[in-house]
């Protein structure tokens, strides 16, 4: 891991009906970003309690939010970006994490 990853955990609350649909969308962004040259990971989860919540972690080897933000005027993202007012239930909830550690299962 690196520490001077940029970091993005986001809580998205999908309107119960669309639930499929913006897997299928996010599933599809995802994969976009992947493909970018400073993409480290992404982890997408589903709440256990709440079924229309979910949380994306996302990684990136940026300098700083700010070089992030400039890279992010990308065709798939506006096309992603304008279907979220019909799937979600509000808007988006970023968070920009500081890693301070990372801890794997020790093998003897």
């Amino acid at each position: 891991m690196a520490d001077s990853d940029l970091v993005f955990y986001v809580k998205c609350h999908v309107r119960p009906e669309c639930i499929d649909a913006w897997k299928e969308e996010v599933g599809k962004v995802i994969e976009q970003m992947s493909r970018e040259e400073t993409f480290v990971s992404c982890y997408l989860h589903q709440d256990t309690a709440i079924p229309e919540l979910f949380t994306l972690y996302e990684r990136w080897s940026e300098p700083s939010l700010e070089a992030f933000l400039q890279h992010q005027d990308k065709p798939y993202r506006q096309a992603y970006d304008a279907k979220l007012p019909d799937l979600l239930q509000r808007p988006r909830e970023p968070a920009v994490l500081t890693p301070l550690g990372e801890w794997h299962r020790k093998r003897d």
